[in-house]
């Protein structure tokens, strides 16, 4: 089974989305992520961490905030916001990590 060390150790862009179910912002990120995964596919990985069922990663990344979105490559954190952001800005902020790692 992969681990989320695993996961963000990866080669490709990963984009981490640490929610609660109870979170309404984190339910306005939902759909947001939904179109990101469409337009970039293979490009981006998304994956997201109940931080209630997750306790010790959240822990780990020190997450106090829901949503809070990191991304990360080869295990190394490039990103970290929270709160929820409009698709557009999320867009940009990928799209730049992406055109670094094409450097």
């Amino acid at each position: 089974m992969e681990t989320f060390t695993d996961v963000i150790n990866a080669d490709r862009l990963v984009l981490v989305d640490f929610f609660a179910t109870w979170c309404g912002p984190c339910k306005v990120m939902h759909p947001v992520l939904e179109q990101l995964k469409k337009q970039l596919g293979d490009r981006l990985r998304i994956i997201k961490v109940d931080v209630d069922k997750h306790q010790s990663v959240a822990y780990q990344y020190q997450v106090q905030a829901v949503p809070t979105l990191m991304l990360f490559r080869r295990g190394q954190m490039l990103w970290r916001q929270s709160g929820a952001l409009p698709l557009q800005q999320l867009q940009a902020i990928v799209s730049q990590e992406l055109a670094k790692a094409n450097e």
